[in-house]
């Protein structure tokens, strides 16, 4: 490894925690506050995904579809397996989710999170709930969906809470682009 290489990178090390729920919820779950609302994006544009994927996932090390190029991006994007939905909050974007139905009839929820203006205001569990409904509404047999120790604090416990059962942990090490300018905490620095 040359030392040009050495700086391009900042190693993080994250601990991986892969879910899955093998059943859906018995409940009817709670609802989404008053002026939320979740629309599927059917043909989302490449900056609009940036600029969700940018905003909920900067402070949690969400890097690797940073560095996929507008093409490979789109095409992504195109896959008629993959579904993005967005929580609004009277019209304004407050996170979203991602399925990926590739693996079908299992169903990954690749990506969920909130904007940080929209953490703490009561729309996470139900938004989760929303994610995993609309998972379970299509001939699914178990949905998955993995986090890290870079991921909010409470999004283990939350998927937890939403009935997904822990199937293991394993430490991973990334090499993080320093040029995407993501911060990294300390905690996780190799």
């Amino acid at each position: 490894m040359s030392l040009a290489s050495i700086g391009s990178f900042i190693p993080v090390a994250v601990d991986v925690t892969f879910l899955r729920m093998d059943r859906p919820p018995s409940d009817a779950g709670p609802g989404l506050p008053p002026g939320y609302s979740v629309q599927v994006v059917p043909k989302c544009s490449v900056a609009f995904y940036r600029y969700l994927y940018g905003t909920v996932g900067h402070e949690y090390v969400w890097w690797l579809r940073r560095t996929l190029s507008d093409i490979e991006l789109r095409s992504m994007l195109r896959e008629p397996t993959i579904s993005i939905h967005v929580l609004y909050a009277d019209g304004e974007p407050a996170g979203f989710y991602e399925l990926d139905r590739r693996n079908k009839p299992v169903v990954n929820l690749s990506y969920f999170g909130l904007m940080p203006h929209a953490i703490g205001h009561g729309a996470g569990r139900a938004f989760l709930r929303h994610a995993i409904d609309t998972a379970w509404a299509e001939r699914t047999q178990a949905v998955t969906v993995n986090t890290c120790t870079a991921d909010h604090r409470r999004a283990l416990p939350n998927y937890l809470a939403a009935g997904f059962e822990k199937l293991r942990t394993l430490r991973e090490v990334w090499r993080v682009p320093t040029r995407l300018g993501l911060p990294i905490p300390e905690r996780l620095r190799l």
